[in-house]
């Protein structure tokens, strides 16, 4: 008969009236989902939890404890499972990716459920439009950040700081009238402008000037590196107020 090993560990976590701590439930996940019975402590008040602090020497909570051994909060906990931790000063497209492929599904579904197939003339426009509209709405749930960060490298925007303020609402205005398919005599130039002012700034900015930045293509408090994915968002609203002047175009 084989005899299974038991797996324990102790985590001691803020489990308040007004607040439970969600990195003590995310350790409690982690450790369960690896095999582990957790005796599960409670820190029920603001005094327990310094106490607790106070008595093992730490300056946060959750703690793990496997084997008597402290391991530590919940980034050293995925440590030890061998997971990865990001490093908060880090840049990722993770933001980027996540806005393309949601604005991507939402045009192939919005072209389904038009013509019945998701690949179609329409979906591309869409999904360009759709992309323009996300943006802008990102930028502006923080325009004091955007803007702030969309002057280090901008070029009109640092000869006439109110365009960085401009910026949103011209690439919002875009993106809804072309979704739309009206007023291109308003959409297609202001696309036209903003794009390429944006596309001649990235590029002077990381490809002659060799400039690590961030972009403030996602909004001013996101940590994506301004480079090919910024200047392709440019282009690609380039590309749309071209297309939508053509004889094949929404126009």
């Amino acid at each position: 008969m084989i005899t299974r090993t038991i797996k324990r560990a102790a985590l001691h976590r803020m489990v308040m009236p007004q607040h439970i701590c969600p990195y003590g439930l995310k350790a409690r996940h982690l450790l369960k989902s690896h095999g582990y019975e957790v005796d599960d402590h409670w820190l029920q008040t603001r005094e327990e939890a310094d106490a607790f602090k106070a008595q093992n020497g730490v300056q946060t909570t959750p703690q793990t404890f496997i084997g008597g051994e402290r391991v530590g909060g919940y980034d050293d906990l995925r440590r030890f499972f061998g997971k990865s931790v990001p490093d908060p000063g880090s840049t990722s497209y993770k933001p980027v990716v996540a806005v393309f492929a949601m604005t991507a599904l939402m045009a192939l579904a919005a072209s389904h459920a038009v013509s019945g197939t998701v690949f179609s003339v329409r979906a591309i426009e869409w999904f360009i439009a759709l992309s323009m509209c996300v943006l802008a709405l990102l930028k502006l749930q923080d325009i004091e950040g955007f803007s702030t960060m969309f002057l280090n490298y901008d070029l009109l925007a640092r000869r006439w700081v109110p365009y960085s303020y401009v910026y949103p609402f011209a690439e919002g205005l875009a993106g809804v009238l072309m979704l739309a398919g009206v007023m291109t005599w308003l959409s297609v130039p202001v696309a036209l402008f903003i794009g390429t002012v944006g596309a001649a700034s990235v590029f002077k900015a990381v490809y002659i000037d060799r400039r690590e930045l961030k972009c403030a293509c996602v909004g001013g408090a996101t940590k994506v590196p301004l480079g090919f994915v910024s200047l392709t968002e440019n282009l690609m609203m380039i590309a749309m107020a071209a297309w939508m002047v053509t004889p094949g175009g929404a126009m």
